[in-house]
């Protein structure tokens, strides 16, 4: 609350002053040079608001040049300043927060026997604050001061907002490729979940496409040729018939008996067989199961993003190489190519995916937007090590749950079908 002060002079209470004064003239020998037996006088006080607390400005004479003792109401006030004509004094809180009628008081410090001033001073409600002044010209530039001593660091201003990521740069080269760490450890296989209760069989599948016929096989060595057997004897050659007479043709003679065959040579030994070529892959299915699930009861709860659904029954199986591990995994035994169908009813939108070995195999993803149709599919899946898994899951990332679907379009259960088949 801004405040001011009335000052009022109340001169009677100064007679006592005065008399006091004069007796002290008449007492003194001497007038000091600096005149400090004439009484003091106050002239004006003004109040300023600009410091806490507040200031009294007390303006007049004689005053003197030691420091005086001023009093409002009784209380002592701090005096800031004082010269032989003003003294500056604080105003008690006490004083400044209560309006009233005070006493003023002012003694000076130098006077043999202190002589007091008194005032009447009222403090009532301060006036409406003015409007700020125009600020002046600025000043001409003081001389640079002489540099001050370094200040104690002060503690660490808090951190500033993280600023706007800039460019990218460009991209470096390449770095040297790793070596391959080595192989983590299998993990454990998990237990084998209950068979559930054996479903009706499903309609047979359509047969597979033929599979590709295998390469024949390299020809064995052709075995090394026998040695040739010796030429046989040279038979006798038998004796020249008579000539004839010349006049006419004389009889041929007979024929001299052939000589006898030479004994034929012994057979060489027949090479060795070569080794039979690798029997090439037979076409068609090699082994084929269908494992599938009814709901209800099956799949009662959602699949939600990262999650398998489930395939908890058993149809038809053709050997051990297709099998499953629990009610959504199942184990490929051997290694090869796989034709992998599913079909699944769903109330959502939504998108599934084969895995295999807990990775996503991205190009056998199959969803539907929106409608009431199932979402089906169909891949091949070539393995690499034996005895590996394979699920269908919703996808992680995506942000619906799947429902599978119970009883659409009628009264019985509804089925969803895994259809795995080794073509190769």
């Amino acid at each position: 609350m801004n405040q001011r002060l009335i000052l009022r002079n109340l001169r009677g209470k100064c007679a006592l002053a005065g008399l006091v004064s004069f007796l002290l003239l008449i007492l003194c020998p001497v007038l000091k040079a600096d005149n400090i037996f004439a009484p003091p006088v106050i002239n004006s006080a003004e109040p300023t608001y600009t410091t806490t607390p507040p200031r009294l400005t007390i303006t007049g004479t004689n005053f003197g040049t030691k420091k005086p003792l001023v009093t409002i109401g009784g209380i002592s006030a701090i005096v800031v300043s004082y010269t032989n004509t003003q003294v500056v004094a604080q105003i008690p809180l006490s004083i400044s927060s209560t309006p009233g009628s005070y006493d003023l008081f002012l003694i000076r410090g130098q006077d043999l026997f202190p002589i007091s001033l008194a005032f009447d001073v009222t403090i009532g409600e301060g006036g409406t604050q003015g409007a700020t002044g125009a600020t002046g010209p600025a000043g001409i530039p003081g001389a640079p001061g002489t540099p001050g001593a370094p200040g104690t660091p002060g503690l660490p201003g808090p951190i500033g907002a993280t600023g706007s990521i800039g460019p990218i740069g460009p991209t470096g080269s390449m770095g040297v490729t790793g070596s391959v760490g080595p192989a983590g450890a299998t993990g454990a296989t998990g237990s084998i979940g209950p068979i559930g209760t054996t479903g009706s069989i499903g309609p047979t599948g359509s047969v597979g496409a033929t599979g590709a016929t295998g390469s024949i096989g390299p020809t064995g060595y052709t075995g090394a040729t026998g040695a040739q057997g010796s030429t046989g004897a040279t038979g006798v050659t038998g004796a020249t018939g008579v000539t004839g007479a010349a006049a006419s043709t004389g009889v041929t003679g007979s024929t001299g008996v052939t000589g006898s065959t030479g004994v034929t040579g012994v057979t060489g030994i027949t090479g060795v067989t070569g080794a039979t070529g690798v029997t090439g892959s037979s076409g068609g299915v090699l082994d084929y199961a269908d494992f599938y699930a009814l709901m209800p009861p099956d799949n009662a709860a959602t699949a939600a993003p990262g999650t398998d659904v489930s395939f908890p029954q058993d149809g038809p199986v053709s050997s051990s190489n297709i099998t499953r591990t629990g009610p959504s995994e199942f184990n490929l035994a051997a290694i090869g190519t796989y034709q992998v169908t599913f079909q699944v009813s769903v109330n959502e939108p939504g998108q599934l995916i084969l895995t295999l070995n807990g990775a996503d195999l991205a190009y056998t993803v199959v969803g539907r937007a929106t409608g009431t149709n199932q979402i089906t599919g169909t891949a091949l899946v070539q393995t690499t090590e034996v005895d590996s898994i394979l699920t269908v899951r919703n996808p992680a990332g995506n942000s619906t749950a799947l429902t599978i679907t119970p009883i659409a379009g009628g009264t019985r259960s509804v089925s969803a079908h895994l259809i795995i088949t080794r073509i190769q």
